[in-house]
C-alpha cells in the first residue's frame, strides 16, 4: 500500500514536470510580449494605404485581423486585412488573404473576422 502511494506521487510529479516543460517551450516559441494594439496592427499600412481609423481588430497567436478605414475624402474606403507577426523584425506585416484565408491556415477567430468580410 505504501509503495503504491510513493509510485503515485512520483507519477504525479513527473506529469507536472512534463506539463511545465511543454508550457515554457511553447512560450519561448512565440513571445508573450507581441503587441496586439490598433497602432501596432496599423503600422504596416502607410503611404497611399495609410490607416485613418480602426473599427475593430483582434489577435490570436501570430495572426491578427484589422478592420480599418484607409485614405481620405473621396479615396476613403473600409478594408479588412489579415496580418502575421514577424518574429525577426518584431513587427506585424500584411498577410495575403488569398493565401491565408484558404484551407483553415489561420486560427478560427482570425479566420472568422478577417476572411468573412469585404
Amino acid at each position: 500500500m505504501r509503495w503504491s502511494r510513493i509510485a503515485s506521487g512520483l507519477g504525479l510529479l513527473f506529469g507536472l514536470v512534463v506539463v511545465t516543460a511543454n508550457a515554457s517551450c511553447h512560450e519561448r516559441a512565440f513571445p508573450v510580449s507581441t503587441p496586439c494594439t490598433a497602432s501596432a496592427l496599423s503600422a504596416p499600412y502607410h503611404g497611399a494605404l495609410k490607416v485613418v481609423s480602426v473599427a475593430s481588430f483582434g489577435c490570436e497567436g501570430r495572426f491578427a485581423y484589422l478592420w480599418a478605414t484607409v485614405g481620405k475624402d473621396a479615396e476613403e474606403i473600409g478594408v479588412t486585412e489579415v496580418l502575421s507577426y514577424d518574429e525577426h523584425t518584431g513587427a506585424w506585416q500584411n498577410a495575403s488573404r488569398l493565401t491565408y484565408c484558404t484551407k483553415h491556415r489561420l486560427p478560427a477567430y482570425v479566420e472568422y473576422w478577417g476572411c468573412n468580410s469585404n
